[in-house]
């Protein structure tokens, strides 16, 4: 299947955009540490499919990060998973400026950014069968229903996602809106392909460090669903 012909069966993903582009103050930092470190860390938008091995010069499994917000939770796995490449998608400047500063002072070399709307990115540049995790840390929860087309976490968003997912890669999605958890996991379930790795919501996934969204919904009372689901083998 092409891209144009996956575009036309499928126009609910390029009509309906799950972000805001919301146009946030950056720091001076961030703003100096985008303008002098997007170039070096930053891949490109194109309508080609991405090769991990001119990005990263070796053949570790690459896990992307969908909306990194600002980026700490991802930087910190990244130093902990030296053994493993990460590409984290984001449309926010401060975001990925603040990002970028963390590569740097943590001297990362294998965490790239693409700043870019996250479903062209997967359409156009990740090749099929070839990630080997989806992260998805406390996305939008769109909570108007008028606004729940906007959710990331459901089909056919979700067949893509598993599309580009390789054999035995996951989807791992952690939220403190219930109504949405609940809702992913309707979705999920029904998405061809891949399989809940527990019998409902997952346990706390201890190599995820605390997000500034959890923590403020942790102060909230509100509790934190995480989902695990596996592509499978066959």
């Amino acid at each position: 299947m092409n891209n144009e012909e996956s575009q036309e069966e499928n126009p609910f993903m390029r009509t309906i955009h799950t972000f805001v582009l919301r146009q946030g103050r950056m720091t001076e930092g961030q703003k100096r540490d985008y303008e002098t470190l997007s170039a070096r860390w930053c891949i490109p938008f194109t309508k080609a499919n991405l090769n991990y091995i001119d990005v990263f010069d070796n053949l570790n499994p690459v896990t992307i990060e969908i909306g990194f917000g600002m980026g700490k939770a991802t930087a910190i796995i990244a130093e902990e998973n030296p053994d493993k490449n990460y590409i984290g998608l984001e449309v926010h400047k401060p975001g990925v400026g603040k990002l970028l500063g963390e590569i740097r002072d943590k001297n990362l070399q294998n965490l790239y950014i693409i700043e870019h709307d996250a479903l062209e990115v997967l359409d156009y540049m990740i090749s099929d069968n070839s990630v080997n995790a989806f992260h998805i840390f406390f996305p939008d929860p769109w909570p108007k229903k008028k606004h729940h087309k906007r959710r990331l976490v459901q089909r056919p968003r979700t067949d893509l996602l598993a599309k580009k997912l390789a054999p035995g890669g996951y989807i791992y999605m952690a939220t403190d809106w219930e109504p949405y958890a609940d809702f992913a996991m309707e979705e999920l379930l029904a998405t061809p392909g891949i399989h809940n790795a527990y019998e409902g919501f997952a346990p706390h996934q201890e190599w995820r460090p605390e997000t500034k969204f959890e923590a403020k919904g942790v102060n909230a009372d509100r509790k934190i669903k995480e989902l695990f689901f596996v592509k499978n083998n066959d």
